[in-house]
Formats: structure tokens, sequence, C-alpha cells
């Protein structure tokens, strides 16, 4: 295995590994019906495009794929490409073949214009021991999404979905989420959304301490559990690689997951029961969104490497396993 600081030099060595996110998802009879990564793939077959470059010299576009299928991104390509240059990613791609890929997100009923693409090449890591690759580093203002989806949950359907982000790049601004959002970018109120949120805004709800903190964004508030006082939801602050898990279903049932995404066993179940009063049937509308609110409330800053949504309820067990295909992703910072 070559070394970290021989990663740096854009050097990949990846050995396949038999089953990663979407596999188990699948295997438990709740497929992914999104799947988005910048660092890796999620299938192990998968071997198309993770993501696209947008060149801003010429406008040049380039499909950035895994060195392998079932493989870490390749960071050779990537950075041939930008050399001399600057690029952006201009669209994180679906690898479930639903089509579901991320662009830029348009105006909203918060911010009126249009969210920006992320600088592509703003934070190289390394994943599998060995392999650079690059995150989405979001600045504030930047955010993507896609309207028109296929396969989604929709009003009070099951789903599951999982992040993972960087432990130690958040703010208070809304809102860093991922997962499902209105159709039409504007706030229909309590409901209409259901989103993992990163980050220490206290606003209707929030965990233990100071932040920052796994917790849902279901629409006109996030939520760390059943109401909006303080829950038992540990802060993960000083990790710096994290995994969060929301879930939901009908009957009135949902729950929060999170934990240090490079170390195994560290999923902690942070809540698990009913929602908030008001939001006991869900009107989710099945929109994808990333970096933003579901009205493109962009002021938020974090950072996205991987994640996927089912159109299932996901049993613990098979959320253990998805944890420790990302633990066994060996997430590390790039040492030049």
């Amino acid at each position: 295995m070559r070394s970290v600081a021989e990663a740096s030099l854009g050097i990949n060595e990846f050995t396949a590994v038999p089953k990663l996110p979407c596999d188990i998802y699948a295997a438990a009879k709740t497929p992914c019906v999104a799947a988005h990564a910048i660092t890796r793939a999620l299938y192990a077959n998968y071997g198309g495009p993770l993501y696209v470059l947008k060149r801003t010299s010429d406008g040049a576009l380039h499909a950035i794929t895994p060195v392998a299928p079932g493989g870490p991104a390749n960071a050779k390509d990537h950075d041939d490409f930008c050399a001399g240059s600057f690029c952006k990613i201009h669209r994180i791609v679906d690898q479930s073949g639903r089509g579901n890929h991320l662009d830029t997100a348009p105006g909203g009923g918060s911010v009126p214009t249009a969210s920006r693409a992320v600088d592509a090449s703003r934070e190289p890591l390394v994943v599998y021991g060995g392999s650079k690759v690059y995150a989405a580093y979001f600045e504030g203002g930047m955010g993507y999404r896609n309207d028109n989806t296929s396969g989604v949950a929709v009003g009070d359907e099951p789903e599951s979905m999982y992040m993972v982000t960087s432990g130690d790049h958040f703010n208070g601004g809304c809102c860093f989420d991922y997962g499902n959002a209105e159709t039409d970018n504007l706030d229909h109120g309590a409901g209409t959304m259901e989103a993992i949120y990163w980050g220490n805004l206290n606003w209707t709800g929030r965990g233990d301490g100071q932040g920052p903190w796994v917790m849902g964004d279901l629409e006109n508030g996030l939520f760390a559990g059943n109401n909006t006082h303080q829950v038992s939801n540990k802060p993960l602050a000083g990790l710096r690689f994290v995994a969060a898990m929301v879930k939901g279903r009908s009957g009135n049932h949902w729950a929060i997951k999170g934990g240090d995404a490079t170390k195994a066993g560290a999923l902690h179940k942070m809540f698990d029961g009913p929602r908030p009063r008001g939001y006991e049937v869900m009107k989710k509308q099945g929109a994808i969104i990333l970096g933003i609110g579901g009205d493109n409330s962009n002021w938020s800053v974090g950072t996205f490497y991987e994640g996927a949504m089912t159109n299932e309820y996901a049993s613990d067990d098979a959320e253990q396993s998805v944890f420790q295909s990302i633990v066994d992703a060996k997430y590390q910072n790039l040492i030049s």
C-alpha cells in the first residue's frame, strides 16, 4: 500500500471492496434511489461518472470516474483536466441509475438567485489508505438540487438516507442539508422536507452542548428529536469525519444516528421515536437538495463526501453495515 504522502502525488492503489453502501441497502430490500459521492463508487460494480467538472478557462466539461469499478475517484484525471485553470463541480452524478443527478440549485423563496457551484479542488483527502480524492467544499452561497426526481419518497412514504461530512467545517447558517425537499424551491410548511442537517444552528431544536449536531430538517424546523427542546443528541464536535443518518416512515416514526466515520462501532442512535407535534403525517415532495435548505437558503458552510437515499425504511442492521462500509473507506486527511 502506498503512503498517504505518495497519494498526494495522485498515485492511486485500490483493492476491490465486495460490498459498498448501496449494495448493502439493496441486499436489505431497501435499495438506493439516489447515490451521490465525490470520493468513491457506492456500488461494487459501478464504474461510471461520479461527478462532472467544469473548467472556467474554456467552459469544457469532463466526467470523473472511479479508478476501477467500485473504487475511489480518479484524482489524477481530475488534476490533469484542471491543471493551469480553475474547476468547479458542475454536476454530482447519481450512481443509482435513476438519473437523480444534482446540479447547481436555482433560486428559491429565501434566496431568489441561483446558488453557486463549489470549487472542485478546494479539499483533497485520502480514502482506502492511499488514494487521493476530492470533496465538495461549500463556502456559503453554494448548493445543488434536483426538483424532478425518480423514485424518491413523497407524502408519508418511508425513506432512509446517510451522509458523510466534515466534523470541523460547519456554521450556524441555514442550512447544510442533504435529503428530501420541495419541488418548487419554496417553503410549503411543516413536513414538506425530510433531510439530514449538520451544523450548530440553534433554531427550533438542538442537541446537547454547543454542537455541531446531526438533526433532521423537516421544514420550518430543525429537530434533534420529537420536540423543540434539547434532547440527548450528543455533540460530535472534534471529529474530523462524521457519518449522519436520518430515516422516517408512516405511523409517525423517525430516527437520527451519527458517529465517527473512521471508527468501527461508533454509530450511535441519537433519537428513535415520534416526530414533533405538527409533523405526525409527512408531506414530502421528493426533490433532492445538497448544501441548502428547501427554499434555497444557502448561508451554510459544510463538506460533502458521499451520501445516498432509499425509498424504504432501512433496518438498524443494514445501517450498521453501511456505516462499517464507510469506516472501511478509511477517510483521512491528505498529508502533503
